[in-house]
């Protein structure tokens, strides 16, 4: 069997390669592990700054003190239409790629980034009316629609067999962009001062324009990528796409829900200083983007819905630490509590955005596809699935966002809003285990009665 060859040409204004294959082993060897790579480390890169600006306003608030005139039920709330526009961004993003291109869209999509920050620039000064933050809060969603248009491209790239470690490794280095714009502010903070919020803008502008340029020299556009109304609307329709939305609502929400909202917790309910806020703030978003990559390098070997199934478990012991801490007002044990919660964020991310093409991939399985069918429906549903996805469950950091600033309205601590994480947390075990685990061991013995007329199949325990 002859390998499939790829072409790189210039049409459309981009690099296209016209043949893509990576679940052919010897195409895969040959030719393919290598364009991917290149391809995920641009997009990395990318993503990162992406999530760098989208998360900005969580850095902005601990420069704005009293003499900005917003309480903290007003900076919860700012923060939250960040996470709101970047949440509903990422729908159209993960149709850009195939619309545009890979490449094309990364180009466009980081340098998109620049309005956010040059009207961030503009207005970052005390004196500016509340409705201009929140409309200049607003603009950095663009950043978090860079997610859902690169995991778009990076699932296309990479086989089944590879889509854990890939896609855990394309958003733990985009993730990463939230605790190092929070390190460049601490480092402000810590030596120019809080009056001085536009240093930190000033260092994002070089490096947006950079990103765009590594994106325009280095990655390519897959020609077989399409956008599929039709695979779009199946995705719509089947029950697996919004049981995923609500994983990951569990998972991604809180990550990025904590992450906007650390300092500003520390600050409220513990009465630290912006440069000691800032000090703390970046530490758990730093550690959970490092360990996402291990969540899908685990989801690979074990099977996602394992992993998830225990991580929301740990999850929920460690939210009732941060519940315990709230209560005796002991930062040290709330620290211990919190950050730990970041690691399983990280961990959960990583095995939940594994299962999805695992999912569809078992679900093409056991409608009787076999090879380059099954694989070729597993791609078309998770891409159209992902976009999705992504959304709803970065909304689940908006929904974080508005707890806090309903539990610090009206309790003056955050242990309410934590109860409520706790509960959902249970809620995402059960799920995970009523859907993909609770039944595997009787379809098991069932499947084993015909193993002489049926392949081996993917159960939904190993996705």
């Amino acid at each position: 069997m002859t390998a499939p060859t790829t072409t790189t040409a210039r049409r459309k204004g981009g690099r296209w390669i016209e043949r893509w294959d990576p679940e052919d082993e010897t195409f895969w060897r040959d030719t393919g592990e290598r364009i991917a790579r290149r391809n995920l480390f641009f997009s990395v890169l990318s993503e990162h700054i992406g999530f760098s600006i989208w998360t900005l306003w969580s850095v902005m608030v601990l420069f704005m003190g009293p003499e900005y005139g917003i309480d903290p039920a007003g900076k919860f709330f700012l923060i939250g239409m960040a996470t709101l526009v970047g949440s509903i961004a990422r729908v159209p993003y993960t149709f850009a790629v195939a619309r545009f291109g890979g490449r094309n869209w990364t180009v466009i999509s980081a340098l998109l980034l620049l309005v956010p920050t040059a009207a961030a620039f503009a207005v970052m000064e005390p004196g500016t009316s509340y409705t201009t933050f929140m409309v200049v809060s607003a603009l950095t969603g663009v950043g978090g629609g860079n997610f859902a248009s690169s995991m778009t491209n990076i699932n296309s790239f990479f086989p089944l067999r590879k889509k854990g470690w890939a896609l855990g490794l394309n958003a733990g280095g985009g993730n990463i962009g939230v605790p190092v714009v929070q390190l460049i502010g601490l480092l402000v903070i810590g030596t120019a001062g809080a009056a001085h919020p536009r240093i930190v803008l000033g260092v994002y502008i070089p490096l947006i324009i950079a990103a765009a340029v590594c994106a325009a020299l280095f990655m390519d556009n897959l020609a077989p990528v399409r956008n599929d109304t039709g695979a779009a609307a199946e995705a719509v329709r089947d029950r697996h796409t919004w049981i995923m939305a609500v994983l990951y609502i569990g998972t991604f929400g809180s990550f990025i829900g904590y992450s906007f909202a650390f300092g500003l917790v520390l600050q409220t309910q513990f009465g630290r200083t912006p440069l000691q806020a800032a000090s703390l703030t970046f530490i758990g978003p730093l550690l959970g983007s490092l360990v996402r990559p291990v969540g899908g390098k685990l989801a690979d070997q074990y099977g996602g819905a394992r992993i998830t199934l225990w991580n929301f478990a740990a999850m929920a012991v460690a939210t009732a630490v941060v519940i315990y801490a709230s209560l005796i007002e002991s930062m040290g044990v709330f620290l211990v509590g919190f950050v730990a919660l970041f690691l399983l964020t990280g961990l959960g991310n990583g095995s939940t955005y594994k299962m999805i093409p695992g999912i569809f991939q078992a679900k093409a399985l056991r409608k009787g596809m076999a090879g380059e069918a099954a694989a070729a429906y597993g791609r078309r549903l998770s891409g159209a699935s992902m976009g999705l996805i992504g959304a709803v469950g970065a909304l689940g950091g908006l929904a974080i966002n508005l707890a806090f600033r309903q539990s610090f309205q009206s309790a003056g601590t955050g242990t309410a809003a934590f109860v409520v994480f706790l509960a959902f947390y249970a809620v995402c075990f059960t799920l995970t285990w009523a859907v993909y685990l609770r039944r595997t061991a009787r379809e098991a013995t069932r499947e084993d009665a015909v193993t002489e007329q049926t392949e081996a199949r993917l159960s939904y325990a190993e996705v």
